[in-house]
């Protein structure tokens, strides 16, 4: 089985080094890698070119203007040929055994669209600093929002499966991974590797950092909303699902109740009994 590893690229060339030597470095070698550079004002172009020109399996593709994450993640999508895909952020790392582990685990449960696992949170050297401690195995149904962000890297998934829901949405300037999780699991459900198989690199310009913790918030309740509105719920714990975004701490108040001890207790009773029938 291909796997597509899908890399869309900003002025992160000089991260890049890590995040090829990881890849070629695979103890699984039937993958591609596909990397879309959007419009880089910097030398990374050239400092990418110098390091995939002699292996095939790393195709490169440029956007002409800068059209953003959420744009040149779907256009990565379109140029996968594997099976199983996953993105890799261009400065972050896999362990050897990534792609192998998750491989593996869709040739052991046929009926999974996705898999995730624990990740490390890394200094700006990709020095290790500690384990991301909230993933653990979920209990898929249309209230699961990952707001708790349970799911995480490093996430694979079927390329049929993103085929049948409508895509990332190319409008997204961030949490687009969230977007990308919430439509496979609408398709399928996933199985966590209790393992830890990426490496989250954390340095002042990543989009995911404190600076823009603020954006990604408000990006991350426009897609809850959007998906409740996708999955056609109109209320959630008796409030109404409102029909027009008005600010994020209405969609975070609806799931408030989430984070109660009994609804923990019953997620955790529903995820026995549904292990048991399986």
């Amino acid at each position: 089985m291909k796997f597509s590893i899908l890399i869309a690229h900003y002025n992160n060339g000089n991260y890049f080094k890590e995040c090829y030597d990881s890849l070629v470095h695979q103890s699984y070698q039937n993958w591609e890698a596909i990397i879309i550079d959007d419009a880089s004002t910097d030398d990374s172009l050239l400092q990418i070119q110098d390091l995939i020109k002699d292996d095939p399996r790393f195709r490169l593709y440029i956007n002409e203007t800068n059209m953003g994450c959420g744009y040149t993640k779907r256009k990565c999508m379109e140029f996968a040929s594997g099976g199983i895909c996953a993105f890799l952020d261009p400065d972050d790392a896999l362990y050897p055994h990534a792609i192998e582990s998750s491989v593996h685990a869709f040739g052991h449960n046929k009926e999974i669209v996705a898999t995730y696992s624990k990740f490390m949170i890394c200094d700006k050297l990709l020095n290790p600093l500690k384990v991301f401690k909230n993933s653990k195995q979920i209990y898929n149904n249309n209230y699961f929002f990952n707001t708790h962000i349970q799911i995480s890297h490093f996430f694979t998934f079927k390329k049929d499966a993103y085929f049948k829901t409508s895509g990332i949405n190319p409008a997204l300037f961030n949490a687009v991974d969230q977007d990308l999780y919430l439509k496979i699991l609408e398709v399928g459900n996933p199985l966590f590797i209790n393992d830890v198989l990426y490496r989250y690199r954390t340095h002042p310009n990543g989009i995911s950092q404190d600076k823009s913790k603020k954006s990604v918030k408000e990006s991350f309740s426009k897609v809850i909303l959007e998906t409740m509105h996708r999955r056609e719920i109109e209320k959630i714990a008796n409030k109404k699902v409102p029909l027009q975004y008005q600010n994020s701490q209405e969609i975070y108040g609806l799931l408030e109740y989430q984070k109660s001890f009994f609804y923990r207790i019953y997620i955790r009773l529903k995820m026995f009994l549904k292990q048991k029938q399986s």
